[in-house]
């Protein structure tokens, strides 16, 4: 009998097509505690802020971590090529759509990183008694992560559209080794982003104290267009999640798992730490803020790429300051405000006291969960289906 040659499929799951199924008790809220620490930060609520340019600034990270979440600050980004951010921001934000990659990658190409300057921010933020936390790419952590260290960052996190510890190169180099990279720093180091179990169990195996994951699904990633590559969400957390329970059990080690894009509400906050998440990293949900660097605009980190850009400068408004977006009050019904409130509320509703009970609650596969009894919302364009 002929084999099978055709290639099989697998069905994967983004965080629209899940939902989240009550156990047989409900409790109090003021019993639920959502808090949590990840490489040594503890943090009242498992959200952090993107380190993406039009979403994190020293002030931004400031208000965040009053608030009790974390910004992460890009290393590689605007605040740190520019003396005085705020203009090349304005820039960003009024050029025509048809010009936009050029002038981003006229932007990050024409000034350099400064050392003076990732100190200096790195200053900023600390001077608001919040923990810094700062990114670069694993092709510049060599040079920054010294540099952050002595600026006394908090923590590094190595982030790339995708990374392994398994780089080959043409020439036979090997690229940043991340194990002895972790080895030659004094703070904790987190790395990003995967999507599979092997990779992520690998990663952990290096010493990282936390990894992201998610590969194109972010607001303004087009990673998904223009290389075709990415998990939908669902299934990379799970993924990552049972990656993280092989290796608990190899080591008595837990390295904290950090959704990271796709993650446009509360709704989808409940549903990333359910499918196994310890914490999540949004973006566009923070650039929606007054205070936001990207004055209404949202951009992703690949756009001013010389050769390949992957990422598209997106409008997002502003609804409200970033203490509403966090804490509430909310005024909007569509789950993009008050996004502690909402995990308590859910988090009581489901009789789940804590972000590792959490991790127990059964998630279905449930296609109706967007369009089921939401013709008037979805006509009128209110709640679920607000633009």
């Amino acid at each position: 009998m002929e084999k099978n040659l055709e290639k099989q499929l697998t069905r994967a799951y983004g965080l629209n097509e899940v939902a989240l199924v009550p156990s047989d008790i409900t409790i109090d809220p003021e019993l639920v505690d959502v808090s949590t620490e990840i490489a040594g930060i503890k943090l009242k609520m498992p959200i952090f802020a993107s380190a993406m340019d039009s979403v994190v600034s020293p002030q931004t990270a400031g208000i965040i971590g009053k608030c009790g979440g974390a910004g992460v600050l890009n290393l590689e980004g605007i605040q740190t090529r520019y003396e005085d951010p705020s203009k090349i921001l304005d820039e960003i934000a009024s050029v025509e759509k048809k010009d936009y990659v050029t002038l981003m990658q006229k932007i990050y190409q024409n000034n350099d990183i400064k050392k003076e300057l990732v100190e200096q921010r790195i200053k900023e933020i600390k001077d608001q008694n919040i923990p810094a936390i700062v990114s670069s790419t694993p092709q510049r952590a060599a040079e920054l992560g010294p540099i952050a260290e002595k600026a006394n960052a908090d923590v590094f996190v190595i982030q790339s559209t995708v990374v392994s510890n398994n780089f080959q190169s043409k020439d036979g180099g090997n690229g940043l080794d991340i194990k002895e990279f972790i080895k030659s720093m004094s703070i904790p180091v987190m790395v990003g982003n995967t999507t599979t179990y092997q990779v992520t169990l690998e990663l952990m195996r290096t010493g990282i104290q936390g990894v992201f994951v998610g590969i194109g699904p972010g607001a303004a990633c087009t990673t998904r267009g223009v290389l075709g590559i990415g998990v939908p969400m669902a299934t990379a957390i799970t993924k990552a999640a049972a990656a993280r329970q092989h290796y608990y059990n190899e080591t008595g080690t837990y390295v904290p798992v950090i959704a990271d894009g796709g993650i446009v509400n509360s709704g989808d906050i409940c549903k990333a730490l359910a499918c196994g998440a310890d914490a999540v990293m949004i973006g566009s949900p923070f650039a929606k803020s007054n205070e936001a660097p990207g004055r209404g605009y949202h951009w992703g980190m690949a756009t001013p790429n010389s050769v390949l850009p992957r990422g598209a400068r997106i409008k997002v408004g502003s609804i409200a300051n970033l203490e509403q977006i966090l804490l509430g009050p909310s005024n909007s019904d569509d789950g993009s405000q008050n996004l502690y409130g909402a995990m308590i509320t859910c988090f009581a509703t489901l009789g789940v006291r804590t972000i590792a009970e959490m991790h127990n609650i059964e998630v279905i596969v449930a296609p109706a969960l967007m369009t089921e009894g939401k013709i008037y919302q979805q006509a009128q364009e209110l709640g679920m289906y607000k633009r």
